[in-house]
């Protein structure tokens, strides 16, 4: 038996005071969905398998090029950030799985690995640094990393990646997420082909140490912190990189990592046609690479996305097997009330997808009925899901609102009581 944070006696009387409410509405909208043919309990038990993975980043309060505003009660090390996400997993029951940041949440693998069984969590993929200079490390980052003109600097981040491999086997991870800043800042600074060869010569050498159940990510990003060219700027390089290094290399896709108006539900599709969709970083953004909350600016993206994994997920598309996270920076509220939401958020773009009556959505394509296959997707999208949601969460012990009951809780008050006020000033992510 796992333990828990946040007292049982808390979420139980949270949840007896909306239980009721909770049932009418539940069995309100399961009479809707059969008069379309769908048994709401079967989508039901599909949520509450769905997972999305914490990033250990993510619970600390962020910032931008600008400034950091500390938050009360920031994690001081890995280990209250575990602490943290067990909140979330306990009262969602949608996140079972950590996703570390190596230096940042370096540790005895053991102990972090005993830290975590405790709350049951589990780890996701493992996430290397070679973007920012750890202490102590011999050669700097301030021109590139894996693609750097200078191969002990090269040698000495691919050395990092299979540390992060290291680490990775003895928690019991499957994967490594590798994404670096490497570009150029102004026409001239650096070649082109040159650059991404020594990119790929790099990265075959992080490949070659992947266990044989292993999978390597790489992630694409168009700017930031290089803002002339980038090393792997999009999903077409990032698929070259994956097509180049064998079958156990996948493209990470990041919401966030594209220019605006980019038809990502589109880029998703080709990912999964060709067999290289490996996973999400999941959040939104209204003008460039915001991180902000999932769902919180465009949730019909977030759906029409998950419409694509659905009808993959539905018709058995060869080695489709994603991995879903959370990466968001929480500058202006609590960090563990919006991973929670966006967490949400995920589940109910997935359930909406799963609403989609796919067999007439073929029928209105095949007959080119423009207007009526549109509006086959916003019946599902317009559907209010977050009965079954919350259903989801009661029948596996979270809560039936999962931001009340750790409101009621005070979680954030008693922390901030044990963890000292950090200092605020400087900039970028935690």
């Amino acid at each position: 038996m796992s333990e828990s944070i946040i007292s049982a006696d808390v979420v139980d009387k949270d949840n007896a005071a909306r239980k009721a409410d909770l049932e009418r509405d539940y069995a309100s909208l399961g009479e809707r969905l059969d008069r379309r043919g769908i048994a709401i309990d079967a989508i039901r038990d599909k949520v509450e398998k769905f997972a999305v993975a914490i990033p250990s980043w993510g619970v600390g309060t962020g910032g931008t090029r600008f400034a950091r505003f500390p938050g009360a009660g920031e994690p001081r090390d890995i280990f209250d950030k575990i602490e943290d996400c067990a909140v979330i997993k306990q009262l969602t029951q949608a996140t079972p799985t950590v996703s570390l940041h190596i230096p940042w949440d370096k540790a005895d693998p053991n102990r972090l690995k005993q830290a975590a069984s405790r709350f049951g969590l589990g780890f996701d993929a493992m996430n290397s640094n070679t973007f920012s200079d750890a202490k102590d490390q011999k050669f700097s980052y301030k021109f590139g990393s894996l693609s750097h003109a200078d191969a002990g600097t090269r040698r000495q981040a691919v050395e990092h990646n299979l540390e992060c491999i290291e680490i990775g086997k003895t928690l019991g991870s499957k994967a490594l997420t590798v994404w670096i800043g490497d570009g150029s800042n102004f026409p001239g600074q650096v070649n082109f082909a040159r650059a991404f060869e020594r990119y790929l010569d790099a990265m075959r050498q992080v490949y070659t140490g992947l266990p044989d159940d292993w999978k390597l990510f790489s992630e694409h990003k168009m700017y930031e912190p290089a803002f002339y060219s980038t090393v792997v700027q999009d999903w077409g390089t990032n698929y070259i990189i994956a097509r180049e290094l064998g079958d156990k290399a996948f493209c990470l896709v990041d919401l966030g990592h594209h220019a605006p108006n980019v038809n990502i539900e589109m880029i998703v599709s080709r990912l999964i046609q060709f067999k290289k969709l490996g996973g999400f970083h999941f959040n939104d953004s209204k003008y460039g690479d915001d991180d902000l909350d999932a769902g919180s600016i465009d949730p019909y993206r977030l759906f029409l996305v998950f419409n694509e994994l659905v009808d993959a997920e539905l018709s058995g598309a060869e080695g489709f097997d994603p991995a879903h996270m959370l990466d968001q920076s929480h500058n202006v509220t609590d960090p563990i009330e919006s991973l929670m939401l966006s967490a949400v958020e995920v589940q109910r773009a997935y359930t909406q997808a799963l609403l989609v009556d796919r067999k007439a959505l073929e029928s209105f394509q095949d007959d080119n009925d423009a207007l009526m296959a549109t509006q086959t997707l916003k019946a599902a999208y317009r559907t209010d899901v977050q009965p079954i949601l919350a259903v989801a969460r009661l029948n596996t012990g979270g809560a039936i609102d999962p931001v009340a009951a750790y409101r009621a809780a005070g979680y954030r008050a008693k922390v901030a009581a044990e963890r000292p006020a950090v200092a605020g000033g400087s900039g970028g992510i935690v």
